[in-house]
């Protein structure tokens, strides 16, 4: 019996799959190991390429098994694994090296290798097993891996006889995700011949290495920088300070004004005052990309994501699902970036509630029959509505909706939605004067400077907490980085009796309050700045 190692993503991590291949006497091939119709229909295609490139099937009975049984595999990635498999179980080729290397590839029916999704997970895996005691993982340790990504443990057995795993070959195509890995064995393959000559383990394989084959190459951004200066946006100074604060804490926004007053503008323009990704929170958001196959990049993400959804997105679109293969939505294509989502008030109901559950934990939880997968969703919303159904209230007398009618619009944001977001701003419409003269004001260079050096605060803060920014504190980080003298408690109580705020909102005020502080270099946090938080809540009073 021959074993070849694969891997399954679930959610945004990898577990080791063994492909074994025996051959007996019978006739037929055989495949088991609870695979989705992906995966059988890669036997045609397998047979096919393999005759291609020369080799036979032979009459006999061929048994492949993805191990663990239990465990539901799906894609095409398994591919390349069991034609190395069949081709090492029949004695066409000696392959010495084969059970060293994780494979990953799609076939073609002539021997090419075409990308597969995941390949950031599936090369922080092979690290993991590089680095074991005993190269592959144990039953135990496979166990806790499948259980902690919601994956029914069971009795997942990979001998912890196994030898170490040296490295991950995959598909070109997919091997330049992880060119900024480093210390880490990844060959970047185009064809069957290239996978053969690594599974053989002679003579040179340097120039099949992923920072051999991938030169000169730029990394692909989310956003490419397609958005407006801050300068450029004329008025809305209030506005302006409530968004700089919003992205020096990653905390959540919503903009009520008429049409034309600026609102996606200042949204859009969010992008350019970002500061960019570290290596923690860029791995993060790369994975996600890479589990989710919507984009090939070179090397991992420094661009923040902003993604903008219409607002008729399904739940699945902007949650994440699928019947066959679970995969991450907006929410989560989002993650350490910028969900931005227009007409708030005119999506549906349910789709708009779906959004507390990811902002208040930072996560999605998809269940299945027998599957749960978890994304990470630490995303920042930005969200932009009209006043009222025509749009014009607050614009003079052009406004031609009732008070019951404006207070119905407005009632569909809901008070819990409200809870969970931190900066509410007005923006109405322009000023003539300041159309006609364009006087401008601050660049995004400017702001995004200061927004920088808020964050590094931050991530000195945090550098022990596995967070990032202020708005992802829980209590108890709010309370041992965000002390109160009593001027500051004395204020946050009229604040709230005045106000009726709840329990979640005083956190919100707390929170923002901190990022204020942050951005005006202050070490504690002044009573001014509890004031200015406060006064981005004036639609708490309305709903």
């Amino acid at each position: 019996m021959i074993t070849v190692y694969s891997a399954k993503c679930i959610g945004i991590q990898a577990v080791p799959v063994c492909v074994e291949v025996d051959v007996t006497g019978g006739i037929g091939i055989h495949l088991v190991g609870l695979a989705d119709v992906a995966v059988k229909e890669s036997l045609l295609r397998t047979v096919t390429a393999l005759q291609a490139c020369g080799f036979r099937i032979p009459g006999k009975k061929i048994i492949i098994n993805l191990a663990p049984a239990d465990l539901h595999k799906n894609g095409s990635g398994y591919d390349l694994p069991i034609a190395l498999g069949i081709l090492a179980a029949t004695g066409q080729i000696e392959l010495p090296d084969v059970g060293l290397y994780l494979f990953m590839g799609e076939l073609s029916l002539d021997g090419q290798i075409r990308g597969v999704q995941g390949a950031l997970p599936v090369v922080d895996l092979a690290r993991s097993m590089g680095e074991s005691r005993e190269g592959a993982l144990s039953a135990v340790e496979l166990a806790h891996t499948l259980s902690a990504h919601g994956e029914d443990g069971g009795t997942h057995a990979l001998s912890a006889r196994e030898p170490r795993i040296r490295g991950v070959v995959l598909p070109l195509e997919s091997a330049v995700e992880a060119v900024d890995f480093t210390g880490e064995t990844i060959y970047a393959i185009s064809n069957l011949a290239e996978a053969i000559r690594i599974a053989k383990g002679e003579g040179d394989l340097s120039d099949l290495l992923v920072h051999a084959r991938v030169s000169n190459q730029e990394e692909a951004s989310s956003w490419e920088g397609d958005y407006p200066d801050f300068s450029e946006i004329l008025g809305q100074d209030v506005a302006k300070r409530g968004m700089e604060i919003a992205a020096a804490g990653c905390h959540n926004v919503i903009l009520i004004g008429p049409p034309g007053a600026g609102k996606s503008s200042l949204a859009k323009a969010l992008a350019g005052i970002m500061p960019p990704m570290s290596h923690e929170e860029s791995l993060q958001t790369s994975k996600i990309y890479s589990v989710s196959g919507r984009k090939q990049f070179v090397g991992l993400m420094r661009g923040r994501p902003f993604r903008q959804p219409h607002y008729t997105s399904s739940l699945a679109a902007l949650l994440g699902g699928g019947s066959e293969q679970i995969l991450p939505g907006e929410v989560s294509l989002a993650h350490n970036g910028v969900l931005f989502l227009d007409e708030f008030c005119e999506a549906p109901k349910r789709v708009t509630e779906a959004l507390r559950a990811p902002l208040e934990d930072r996560k999605v939880v998809i269940s299945r029959l027998r599957r749960k997968v978890e994304f990470p969703a630490s995303f920042m919303l930005v969200a932009a509505t009209n006043p009222c159904p025509c749009g014009y209230y607050g614009d003079g007398d052009r406004c031609s909706c009732s008070e019951g009618r404006r207070l119905a619009y407005l009632a569909r944001l809901s008070g819990p939605m409200m809870d969970r977001i931190d900066i509410q701003l007005w923006t109405p419409k322009v000023d003539a004067r300041k159309l006609i003269h364009k006087e401008a004001g601050e660049s995004s260079a400017v702001v995004a400077a200061r927004v920088l050096r808020a964050r590094e605060i931050q991530r000195t803060r945090f550098a022990q907490e596995g967070i990032f920014c202020n708005s992802e504190m829980n209590n108890r980080q709010m309370e041992k980085y965000c002390p109160l003298d009593k001027p500051c408690r004395e204020l946050l109580e009229k604040i709230i009796v005045n106000m009726g705020l709840s329990a979640r909102a005083y956190s919100r005020i707390v929170k923002l309050s901190r990022t204020i502080a942050d951005l005006a270099g202050f070490p504690d946090i002044l009573p001014e700045h509890i004031s200015e938080a406060a006064s981005y809540r004036f639609l708490d009073k309305q709903i």
